[in-house]
């Protein structure tokens, strides 16, 4: 693409200033001794060496200095930065010299974050690789001893056909979360908002996961009673997948014999924040930054014994700013933990259709 050229006359304009004045002066000088100081051919001498001088600096500048500037538009135009190639280049030193220096800056920030993104890419496939490992070579693991001669023992067949089988529900629930995150993220998977009783959403989710925190001796309550309904305007699907996530979460993390307390309070006159706190392990401050990445554990070897994708969290906060909302964490460690998000609220009661009785 071609650059269009905006010529400067500063540096050639001063020096010729500058030329004249000192070969002037030098001239006035060695005519002082003489009986009459012509000031007309003064004058004329100080207008033609001016003219002169400007001439050949001009010259001079542009074809040695403006043509090396051209270049360096034209190498950096390669980069494809707007900056330069949107707008007619400038001869001036100095506005070259900030128009490079802003180039540069920004293209620093650019290479910092594409190696940030780099780095984040190699973990990721890294803890893609290795949370799809484990449950392939279980699998394997279990279908080559069958096929060895375990299949003729009935007893050891089923036993190993049924870990085999919980291998591909694991492997099946991974795919499907990462199937979720990256509709999310390329905003495929729109979400549907409607209004609900939130509190009731949250008890069904309770009585879902009563079998699951009994197991571990954890009981899930209310951090009151609530008389009335509390109305929000959000998908009622995938905020009953957050809060399922956060009390599952809570439920692994948790101490035998622990509570995990909900509750909903106004935040203001059209928003409601919803907060989950258990009195579980905790998290260490410095995991905090990165609680929401994909794949990321503060206890490796906890979470996999624990079981579940490694994504939940990563989800809960894709669905909780895809309703363009905020969701935020407060831990410390042996106290334990608060995740808590905000919804819009409804303001007024939705309509519900009158049974007519006979």
């Amino acid at each position: 693409m071609a650059i269009k050229l905006r010529k400067s006359y500063k540096f050639a304009l001063r020096s010729s200033l500058l030329i004249t004045l000192i070969v002037t002066t030098t001239f006035i000088i060695f005519q002082m001794g003489e009986d009459h100081l012509e000031w007309l051919n003064t004058v004329i001498f100080g207008l033609v060496i001016f003219v002169v001088c400007f001439t050949v600096i001009q010259v001079r500048v542009e074809r040695f200095i403006y043509r090396r500037v051209k270049k360096i538009y034209d190498d950096v135009s390669l980069l494809e930065s707007t900056s330069f190639s949107s707008k007619p280049i400038t001869t001036d030193m100095t506005t070259l010299m900030k128009e490079i220096e802003k180039f540069a800056e920004g293209k620093k920030i650019e290479i910092d974050t594409l190696k940030i993104r780099e780095e984040y890419r190699k973990d990721f496939l890294g803890n893609v690789s290795h949370e799809l490992k484990t449950p392939l070579f279980t699998v394997q693991g279990y279908i080559l001893t069958l096929l060895d001669g375990a299949m003729k023992d009935k007893k050891l067949r089923e036993k190993y056909l049924e870990r085999a089988s919980k291998g591909v529900e694991r492997l099946i629930y991974i795919v499907k979360d990462l199937d979720l995150i990256t509709k999310l993220e390329a905003g495929e998977l729109q979400v549907e908002p409607e209004d609900f009783d939130v509190i009731e959403l949250i008890q069904n989710t309770f009585d879902l996961l009563e079998m699951k925190a009994s197991k571990k001796q954890i009981t899930l309550t209310f951090d009151m009673e609530y008389p009335s309904p509390i109305y929000v305007h959000a998908d009622k699907e995938k905020i009953q997948q957050v809060i399922s996530n956060l009390l599952v979460n809570s439920i692994k993390y948790g101490h035998t014999n622990g509570t995990t307390e909900v509750s909903v309070e106004n935040l203001i006159k059209n928003k409601v924040i919803v907060r989950v706190t258990d009195n579980g392990i905790g998290i260490p401050k410095a995991n905090l930054p990165r609680l929401f990445e994909r794949f990321y554990r503060v206890d490796q070897s906890g979470s996999r014994k624990e079981g579940g994708s490694g994504l939940g969290l990563s989800i809960v906060k894709h669905i909780i700013e895809a309703h363009g909302e905020k969701i935020y964490v407060e831990s410390e460690v042996d106290v334990g933990s608060e995740f808590s998000f905000t919804l819009e609220k409804t303001v007024n009661k939705p309509e519900k259709s009158e049974v007519v009785s006979n």
